[in-house]
């Protein structure tokens, strides 16, 4: 089972950087941090690991401590801080090495201790977790139709791709931040970084028309058309702009 293959390679890692000599602690985020109930067969491994200072970078360039777990298929790092490995069992997962002075600096509100050295608490300076910035839904209606008109006047210039992501991306992206005066969510918890994260569970309605709002590259004034029209059926629509993003549309 899945599931179970990626705890247990968690704490095979747990037990390499304990044995290491210099790990500090190794913690849990994501699905196999605090929100164990998420784990399914498609997820992946997410985890920090705390080390001594001045280790940082030998833990991050030198992948001898993970290998010894399994042989690596194919790595990269991805950030500054860590990370990304296939090993060659097909387990997937994606690190980050930090000192403890880093902590303070680090929300670990999700984070799940799996191992930590005896005397040193992972857990006891970290960073609150960060305030994401609200908007009034008035704001984020605004923003996703002025996107389907700069993106309809990008597709009148000929720059398709630029109109494209304007439309499908970034007026679908406000228009998720709308979703909870259209529709009640269901039970899931929303990723508070990526609000895409399990929204087909959390809005089954709106959902069913999500293709229609993407439609492709080749049909974007048709993706505007139905995006304007979903926030017509919800929302005051200003009369000019709308107006103007029909007219673009060849209406």
């Amino acid at each position: 089972m899945q599931q179970q293959r990626l705890l247990q390679r968690l704490d095979a890692i747990a037990s390499a950087l304990a044995h290491s000599g210099s790990g500090l602690a190794l913690l849990g985020v994501g699905s196999v941090g605090t929100e164990l109930e998420r784990l399914d067969q498609y997820s992946d491994l997410d985890f920090f690991a705390i080390v001594e200072p001045g280790c940082k970078a030998t833990f991050i360039e030198n992948l001898a401590w993970l290998e010894a777990v399994c042989p690596i298929a194919y790595a990269f790092q991805n950030t500054r801080d860590g990370q990304k490995v296939l090993f060659t069992d097909g387990i997937f997962a994606e690190y980050a090495v930090f000192v403890p002075a880093e902590l303070e600096h680090l929300p670990l509100d999700e984070g799940r201790v799996v191992w930590q050295k005896e005397g040193f608490d992972a857990t006891a300076v970290q960073a609150p977790a960060p305030q994401l910035e609200q908007h009034p839904c008035e704001f984020y209606l605004g923003e996703a139709l002025t996107n389907l008109y700069v993106g309809l006047l990008r597709l009148r210039r000929g720059e398709q791709l630029s109109a494209m992501r304007f439309i499908e991306v970034y007026a679908v992206n406000n228009l998720l931040e709308l979703s909870d005066q259209i529709e009640r969510p269901m039970p899931a918890r929303r990723d508070r970084y990526a609000p895409e994260r399990r929204y087909e569970h959390r809005y089954p309605g709106i959902t069913t028309h999500l293709s229609s709002f993407m439609q492709g590259y080749d049909h974007i004034e048709a993706s505007a058309r139905a995006i304007l029209a979903f926030l017509e059926d919800h929302f005051p629509v200003n009369t000019a702009i709308r107006q103007r993003i029909l007219e673009l549309c060849g209406e």
